[in-house]
C-alpha cells in the first residue's frame, strides 16, 4: 500500500498534506540590485502573509559563460539586448547583505531562502548562513552534480521541473535520494513568463503523485492566482510565486509577478482555501471550461513555450579555466555553466581524470572531440 510521503519541515514550519500550505513570495531579482528594495520586499512579502521570502544567490560568471544570450522574454522585459552575463551582474544579491537580509526577516516572521543559482559556492554560501531549505530552479534540475552537493546537507531539496520530461524528474529525485536525503519537494512548473492558461497543465502534479516519493508544490508563472488555488485543492503542499513591489518596474520578472496586494488576497485564499474542486471554482469565479483548461494534460514533457528557453536556463559542463591539450580534467578545471547547448551536467564527473586532447579556453563548453 502506497504512503503519504513525509512532512518537511522548514523552519518552523511543516509542509505536507496534512498541514496549511506553505506559501513563498519568489522575490528573486526584483530587488533589481538594490539593497533598500530588498528589505522593502522581505517586509510586503511578510505584510502579504508568506511563509517565506526567496531569493536567488549567485555571481554572474557563476552562472553563464560570456557568450550566453539573454532569454526572448527578459529581451523584451528589459527593453534591450544584453549579455546574460552582464544583466546578471546588475541582479546580485551582494554577499554582505545576507546577515542583514536574515535579521529583518526573522524580525518580520517570514522565512528567508534563496536558490544557489550560482552552484556549489552558492549552495556552501547559504548553507554558511543556515538557510532552511535549497530551492533549485528548472535550469538546474538536471545539473545533478549540484543536487547531489546540495542533498548531503540533510536539509528540504525544493526543485521546479520546467522544461523537463518525467524520466529527467525520476533522475534528479533519485539522484536526491541516492545522495542521502528523501526531504524532497518536486514543483509542478511551466517555464513561461507569463504561462498561458492552456499551458499550466495541473493535472501533472497527479502525475507526479503517482510516480515520485515525493512531496508535490506548484511555482505559479500565471496571471492571477486561480491556477495556484487549484493547484492547492488538487493536492499542492507548497505554492511559489514571484513578487514584486511594482510591476512597472524595469526588470526581467516584475512584468510577470504579483503585486503585494494581489499576494495578500491569493494567501487568504488559500488558508481558506475549501478542499473540494467545484466548490473553489465557484469561490474563483471560474466556469468548469475555465478549469479545464488549466487541468490540461497529465503528460510531462517540454512545451511548446518552453523550447525557446531550454537551451538559455538549463547548464552544460565547462572549462573553468583555460586547458591545455595532454592536461587532465579535473573538479579545479571544469565547471558548469549555461547554456544547455554543451555535454549534460550528469556527465561531470564521468569526465574528470580524461585526458584533454585539444587546447580549450576558459568558459568554452566542453565537447566529445576534446577528449575522443
Amino acid at each position: 500500500m502506497k504512503t503519504e510521503p513525509r512532512a518537511l519541515k522548514i523552519g518552523d514550519r511543516l509542509v505536507g498534506k496534512e498541514h496549511p500550505v506553505f506559501v513563498i513570495a519568489e522575490a528573486g531579482v526584483n530587488h533589481n540590485g538594490s539593497f533598500d528594495l530588498a528589505l522593502k520586499l522581505i517586509d510586503a512579502a511578510s505584510d502579504a502573509g508568506a511563509d517565506a521570502v526567496k531569493f536567488q544567490t549567485f555571481r554572474a560568471e557563476q552562472v553563464v559563460t560570456s557568450a550566453g544570450k539573454m532569454a526572448d522574454y527578459q529581451k523584451r522585459n528589459i527593453g534591450k539586448e544584453d549579455s546574460q552575463v552582464e544583466m546578471l551582474r546588475r541582479l546580485e544579491l551582494k554577499e554582505d547583505w545576507y546577515p542583514a537580509l536574515i535579521k529583518r526577516a526573522k524580525e518580520k516572521g517570514i522565512i528567508f531562502i534563496s536558490t544557489p543559482h550560482g552552484g556549489m559556492e552558492s549552495v556552501d554560501l547559504l548553507q554558511h548562513y543556515d538557510v532552511p531549505a535549497f530551492k533549485f530552479g528548472s535550469g538546474d534540475l538536471t545539473n545533478l552534480p549540484l543536487l547531489e552537493y546540495a542533498a548531503k546537507f540533510g536539509k528540504p531539496m525544493l526543485i521546479s521541473t520546467g522544461m523537463s520530461n518525467l524520466e529527467e524528474v525520476k533522475e534528479a529525485v533519485e539522484a536526491i535520494k541516492k545522495a542521502g536525503n528523501d526531504q524532497i519537494l518536486v514543483f509542478h512548473c511551466t517555464t513561461d513568463y507569463p504561462c498561458a492558461p492552456e499551458f499550466v497543465n495541473l493535472r501533472t502534479m497527479q502525475t507526479f503523485m503517482k510516480e515520485l516519493r515525493t512531496v508535490i508544490g506548484y511555482s505559479d508563472h500565471t496571471v492571477g492566482y486561480q491556477a495556484s488555488a487549484l493547484a492547492a485543492v488538487l493536492g499542492a503542499c507548497m505554492i511559489e510565486k514571484h513578487f514584486t513591489l511594482d510591476r512597472n518596474m524595469s526588470g526581467p520578472d516584475h512584468v510577470a509577478s504579483t503585486q503585494p496586494g494581489e499576494f495578500k488576497e491569493m494567501v487568504s485564499v488559500l488558508k481558506k482555501m475549501p478542499k473540494d474542486f467545484e466548490k473553489t471554482i465557484q469561490v474563483m469565479g471560474m466556469t468548469s471550461e475555465d478549469a479545464e483548461i488549466l487541468m490540461g494534460s497529465p503528460e510531462k514533457k517540454p512545451l511548446l513555450p518552453e523550447l525557446q528557453y531550454m537551451s538559455v536556463a538549463r547548464k552544460s559542463v565547462v572549462a573553468s579555466r583555460d586547458i591545455k591539450a595532454g592536461e587532465k580534467f579535473s573538479v579545479e578545471n571544469l565547471t558548469i555553466k549555461r547554456p544547455g547547448t554543451g555535454m549534460q551536467p550528469k556527465h561531470f564527473y564521468k569526465i574528470v581524470g580524461v585526458v584533454a586532447k585539444a587546447d580549450i579556453q576558459k568558459d568554452e563548453l566542453i565537447k566529445t572531440e576534446h577528449f575522443t
